[in-house]
């Protein structure tokens, strides 16, 4: 029996016929039979390809990278553990077993890997390497973690832990969405060095790192509501309130200096800044339920934890009971 029985490897793809049968071929070499490509439509013969390298095959009923992975764990993938990846070759087959090994240890239910622990030259632009940085700092900044690298798309995780995670995302902006909700929900998460390299000559990316980036700080900001709503409504607020204050600034200095009254500017700026001082009170409320939550979830967890130890000893109580009654009646 294979260490990896228990493994399916998925491997969402869209016009990769250059990379993705050598991408099945290099995770079977290291012992991951059970290969899941979950192709998008392609044109170009890839699920042909991946058929050739007798991977499994399935064509996604929609169109997106996240909607390609919510459908192929929801309906085609019945292992406990999943590696997903991208069929483009640039991520290295033989660093799964340190992605695997935090799962298989229980140290973690969900691994990140590390693209920038080995970056080989050209795999990544400067402009795309700037990117992920701000992007990087961003997701810190708003949910208070650091997991390096959020938008890699070489992850593994559990099964159960999957649907745990409410996603949504339809395109590139699902693995910010899992790293979002990893942190929402208290999905125990680690980071693990991976090797990342230039993608091989012949094929394209699929990625739009302007419209892509685009929609990836959306999706951290528009997570920020129900992970860390203190920034969200706080951020509107500052802004509401700056306009506010600028626009005062502007009528005062217009009446002083040349005695010309802007009525219509004045009321906005008032209106500015009552709505920019309610998103901050509603911010800081809202950041108190909030915790308050996570306080009632927590100590719900730890009484469940409780009870069902309290079972345990009092099963083995039972049978310890019986062993002596036993050993009197002999």
């Amino acid at each position: 029996m294979s260490d990896y029985d228990d493994v399916c490897v998925l491997l969402p793809a869209m016009d990769e016929v250059e990379t993705v049968a050598r991408v099945v071929d290099a995770f079977r070499e290291v012992g991951l039979d059970d290969v899941l490509v979950i192709d998008g439509g392609s044109t170009d013969g890839t699920r042909a390809a991946a058929r050739d390298a007798d991977a499994r095959v399935v064509e996604q009923s929609g169109r997106g990278k996240g909607q390609a992975v919510r459908e192929a764990v929801r309906d085609h993938i019945d292992a406990p553990y999943v590696v997903m990846a991208d069929a483009d070759a640039t991520y290295d087959a033989a660093d799964v077993d340190a992605m695997l090994e935090p799962l298989f240890a229980g140290e973690a239910e969900h691994v990140i890997g590390n693209r920038f622990a080995d970056m080989r030259p050209g795999a990544m632009t400067r402009l795309n390497r700037v990117g992920n940085r701000v992007i990087n700092l961003a997701f810190r900044a708003i949910h208070g973690e650091g997991y390096r690298d959020i938008l890699s798309g070489y992850r593994a995780f559990t099964r159960e832990s999957f649907y745990r995670l409410h996603l949504t995302a339809d395109g590139f902006g699902v693995e910010t969405e899992m790293a979002v909700e990893c942190v929402k929900n208290q999905v125990p998460v680690a980071v693990v060095p991976v090797t990342y390299r230039e993608r091989p000559g012949g094929s394209a990316t699929n990625l739009h790192p302007l419209r892509d980036g685009g929609v990836i700080f959306l999706e951290l900001y528009r997570k920020a509501k129900t992970n860390n709503p203190l920034f969200y409504f706080g951020s509107l607020g500052a802004v509401s309130t700056s306009a506010g204050a600028f626009m005062t600034a502007y009528v005062l200095y217009r009446w002083f200096a040349f005695r010309v009254s802007h009525e219509v500017i004045a009321i906005g700026a008032v209106g500015a800044t009552i709505l920019g001082i309610q998103l901050l009170i509603f911010g800081v409320l809202a950041d108190m339920i909030l915790s308050l939550h996570r306080e009632q979830v927590a100590r719900l967890e730890r009484a469940v934890d409780v009870e069902g130890s309290g079972t345990g000893r009092a099963g083995g109580g039972e049978g310890s009971g019986g062993a002596v009654d036993e050993r009197d009646g002999d």
